[in-house]
């Protein structure tokens, strides 16, 4: 297990989670630490399409502003169907935990590669269902990764926005 230190933070609706991101900007962070994870809606009326050419990447449909806007300031994009999740569309480092799940025998047990991607990085059982719950009811999370005192400089940050919770994991 790979274990990192990291801040999720939920929040209710995607101009909140992009607020705290901009929050984060204004302080200096490294957005490159930053991971962000939502479902994507996908509907008859609103048309989702995704692809990654290179350092572009173009998103459209219903939140494809948000997703756009993001895409330039973090590392590494993807959309997943999970089991019992649903679609979810996710930027930042994050991506990699959970491609290494789903290429590896990562899957723990219980575990979506969703959930082994976050428990792979330090987050205890309890609190991925905890992050799993509220994504199902559509919220965001932003989980910011690094240093002790990144992750509570990061905290106190995210503390002064409109998040649902924000809670440290650390090694």
């Amino acid at each position: 297990m790979s274990v990192e230190n990291s801040v999720v933070s939920v929040f209710n609706t995607h101009p909140e989670a992009e607020e705290a991101i901009k929050e984060l900007q204004k302080a200096g962070f490294d957005l490159k630490k930053l991971s962000v994870v939502g479902k994507d809606y996908q509907t008859d009326e609103h048309v989702v399409g995704y692809y990654n050419t290179g350092d572009r990447v173009k998103y459209w449909g219903k939140l494809g502003a948000f997703w756009g806007g993001l895409w330039g300031f973090l590392f590494g994009s993807a959309f997943f169907f999970i089991p019992g999740i649903g679609p979810l569309v996710v930027g930042g480092p994050l991506v990699t935990w959970i491609v290494g799940a789903l290429e590896g025998a990562t899957i723990m047990g219980g575990l979506n590669a969703f959930g082994a991607a976050l428990y792979s990085i330090g987050i205890p059982k309890d609190s991925i269902l905890k992050y799993e719950t509220s994504l199902k009811s559509d919220k965001f999370l932003l989980i910011v990764h690094g240093t002790r005192e990144e992750v509570e400089k990061a905290k106190k940050i995210l503390e002064t926005t409109n998040c649902v919770e924000s809670s440290i994991h650390c090694a």
